[in-house]
């Protein structure tokens, strides 16, 4: 019997995967999680059969969030995650000897605790000395916190259930309260394709206009996302992503990476010019 993960995109188109194998399913009070494996991109899990991460092109997503800013201010030192429960953010952040503490603020302790049993490749770094673990709501944690971190990464889902909070102004006023004068917000923007996401896209960027000195958008190539075209956020209270990236700085630190280099930093920001249409127009 075929067994296939179907994810819709629209009413009338679907990314669809052929599964080998189911592994897992909950229903948390939160969101139902389910682990599957695949034949061409191993074990993956989905949240709400939304696809979240695989074990295949998980670095992509990973590279992207974490070392962008990370080259802009090599001398980061406090971080907060937000989401992330796979773990894969933290584990890049956890190659920084720089880092000394790492905040990760994840709402369902189901994804984290299942993903350490079946996806190890992204979770491994979450016992790290420097790594503290909250399972509780990010939004109100953020609240609480002035000119603390140097930076907050936004390692969200799509704004429906646990995650639409984060794609909110009140909840981005807090961050940019929370960051210290140099911090750095790094948010999952979306996509700029498909009609639904594109509107997410446009609602968070004109918000994040409204609050931070620098806002800029940035992209990167995800297969097993929606389009495959997907966008982070870049927000600052001074630091430009272009202007203030230190290629040599990062380069000399001698993290291997698979996706991210500093050529790709550069031309990650030349958005296609439909889309940078779309963002100047809010």
């Amino acid at each position: 019997m075929d067994l296939w993960f179907n994810e819709w995109n629209t009413d009338t188109c679907k990314f669809s995967i052929k599964i080998k194998d189911p592994i897992y399913s909950e229903k948390t009070p939160f969101q139902k999680i389910d682990f599957f494996e695949s034949y061409d991109f191993g074990i993956f899990f989905t949240l709400d059969g939304m696809m979240m991460v695989n074990e295949k092109d998980e670095f992509i997503y990973h590279d992207m969030i974490t070392h962008v800013p990370m080259s802009v201010n090599p001398n980061i030192k406090r971080v907060l995650v937000i989401g992330g429960g796979d773990g894969g953010t933290v584990r890049e952040l956890t190659r920084y000897n720089s880092i000394e503490l790492i905040h990760m603020v994840e709402i369902d302790e189901r994804v984290v605790r299942l993903c350490q049993k079946y996806l190890p490749v992204t979770s491994s770094k979450l016992e790290d000395e420097r790594v503290t673990l909250f399972f509780e709501d990010g939004i109100k944690f953020v609240k609480n916190k002035e000119s603390f971190y140097d930076l907050i990464l936004v390692d969200s889902t799509d704004p429906i259930g646990p995650g639409e909070g984060l794609f909110t102004t009140s909840f981005y006023r807090d961050c940019y309260k929370a960051l210290n004068e140099n911090g750095i917000l790094i948010n999952q923007h979306e996509s700029p394709y498909f009609d639904q996401y594109k509107e997410e896209m446009l609602k968070a960027h004109g918000k994040l206009k409204k609050i931070f000195d620098v806002c800029e958008v940035y992209q990167f190539h995800m297969p097993t996302y929606s389009s495959g075209h997907w966008l982070f956020g870049f927000a600052s209270k001074g630091l430009n992503p272009i202007k203030d990236h230190k290629p040599e700085e990062w380069e000399n630190l001698g993290l291997k990476t698979k996706y991210y280099n500093s050529q790709i930093h550069q031309g990650a920001f030349m958005l296609p010019t439909y889309v940078r249409e779309l963002l100047e127009s809010v």
